[in-house]
């Protein structure tokens, strides 16, 4: 990872808003939540080939994790490596719950429209998935399991699923390094499992910046031996193209 890499861009995503962008190989993305609690769920697709996306599955399974955190990898359904956690002071973000739909938002938060409250809507993760998804030609089939930055999930002997309510306090952060040209689709709806009494407007500042390729030391690439063949299929693929 670069050294405090110059900020190219930054903005803020406000709470319950989505956005996508094309980041290209070597593009640094720092998520900040800016005054804790937040969630930015991710989907990942190859821009050049949409049919290429997020595995989540495998990228647990082949780094033998259940959560991401610093050095783990998000890895494409090609075995290819989209993006590496290259930076990470929240040590725990969820890979396993999907996102909240509109049944999910209106029965713990009731309805509230956008003829009522303008941009102050309650939007749902799905729909807001669909609506950037719909700018670059895709759909509902496209759909894949998503990443929740920032996020915690924990799994009880039963089995059970539970939410853990303050994960992360404001100005904590996540960066991650895209390894191939990736195309990012975020939004900042609430969790499925968030248990809060009011729709959760939690905004996150997102920055932007280039930093160098991955060394042959890097963490990332070590960290698993997968890793390393995941970086390889990378790098296989760029000297095709």
């Amino acid at each position: 990872m670069t050294a405090n890499p110059e900020v190219l861009y930054e903005d803020i995503l406000p709470g319950g808003s989505h956005w996508s962008f094309v980041a290209n190989q070597n593009v640094q993305l720092q998520l900040v939540d800016m005054a804790g609690g937040g969630n930015v769920a991710m989907l990942a697709y190859n821009p050049a080939n949409p049919l290429e996306r997020l595995n989540l599955p495998d990228s647990l399974k082949c780094q033998h994790t259940f959560r991401l955190t610093q050095g783990h990898c998000l890895y494409s359904d090609m075995g290819r490596i989209f993006c590496s956690i290259v930076a990470d002071d929240v040590g725990w973000h969820d890979a396993s719950c999907g996102t909240c739909n509109a049944g999910i938002v209106r029965s713990k938060w009731g309805s509230r429209t956008y003829q009522d409250a303008r941009n102050d809507y309650f939007r749902n993760g799905r729909d807001s998935f669909l609506v950037e998804l719909g700018k670059y030609g895709l759909g509902k089939r496209d759909f894949a399991a998503n990443v929740n930055w920032f996020s915690r999930v924990n799994v009880g002997g039963d089995g059970g699923m539970h939410y853990v309510v303050n994960h992360t306090s404001a100005g904590q952060s996540v960066t991650l390094r895209f390894e191939m040209p990736t195309l990012v689709v975020l939004h900042t709806c609430p969790h499925p499992l968030n248990p809060a009494s009011e729709y959760p407007r939690r905004p996150i500042v997102y920055r932007l910046s280039v930093g160098e390729p991955a060394a042959e030391d890097d963490a990332c690439k070590l960290s698993r031996e997968e890793n390393a063949r995941g970086f390889m299929n990378n790098y296989l693929y760029s000297l095709g193209k």
